[in-house]
């Protein structure tokens, strides 16, 4: 598995011979420009996390790639005449060899003021490969045992202790920070060392940071 940050929430996953999108979002103009891309994966609809202008011509260079989305972003985007299939907590799609597994339901509170909204976190396994999970914007999913994980370094609905109890809860052996679009960059030194020192024992924060692509193997 290789995995190539795209900037913020966005990620590029290569697995079995597949290459999955997930939440090409307006701060990751690296998305757009992605190809042979077997399926886009959207967690939500905040524009952070999906990019509703620049979503069409990246459909049009990757003919043939599916659109995964939770339910609310699935039914915005069909009526906007995009074909995309929705997601819920315990569904799975085949996307090639790669079982795409829909996890958890809704977006983790903002602010009492503001509706709660649909948020299916993606958790991706292929026979051979390491299991990877994205969140999304919510900390309570259950994925089970996955062997990467990405996690959502700082957001308005997040504190840093709730960080580091997502990574201490779910224990994988490696993780990424992503949603980090806000930090400048003495925030953001701060919330990786929160995160190494605060977070798990067992897990390994691989920084990805600037378009990095690291691998990850199985075991």
């Amino acid at each position: 598995m290789q995995i190539t940050s795209l900037g913020h929430a966005s990620l590029l996953v290569e697995l079995a011979d597949t290459r999955l999108l997930l939440d090409p979002g307006v701060w990751s103009p690296g998305a757009a420009g992605q190809r042979d891309v077997a399926a886009v994966l959207v967690t939500h609809q905040h524009p952070d996390h999906l990019d509703q202008d620049r979503l069409p011509a990246l459909l049009e260079a990757n003919p043939g790639a599916q659109v995964l989305a939770d339910p609310d972003t699935a039914k915005l985007l069909q009526d906007k005449g995009i074909d995309v299939r929705a997601v819920l907590a315990g569904d799975t799609v085949e996307v090639g060899t790669v079982t795409v597994t829909g996890v958890g339901e809704m977006h983790a509170l903002i602010h009492e003021d503001l509706p709660r909204i649909h948020n299916t976190g993606m958790l991706l396994r292929a026979e051979g490969e390491p299991a990877f999970f994205h969140p999304g914007d919510a900390l309570d999913a259950e994925p089970g045992q996955v062997d990467v994980l990405a996690f959502p370094l700082n957001a308005p609905w997040q504190r840093s202790r709730e960080m580091t109890a997502f990574l201490r809860r779910l224990a994988a052996p490696h993780a990424v920070p992503v949603h980090d679009g806000l930090l400048s960059e003495t925030g953001r030194g701060l919330y990786l060392d929160q995160a190494r020192n605060l977070g798990s024992p067992d897990t390994q924060v691989h920084d990805l940071a600037g378009g990095r692509t690291e691998e990850f193997t199985a075991g």
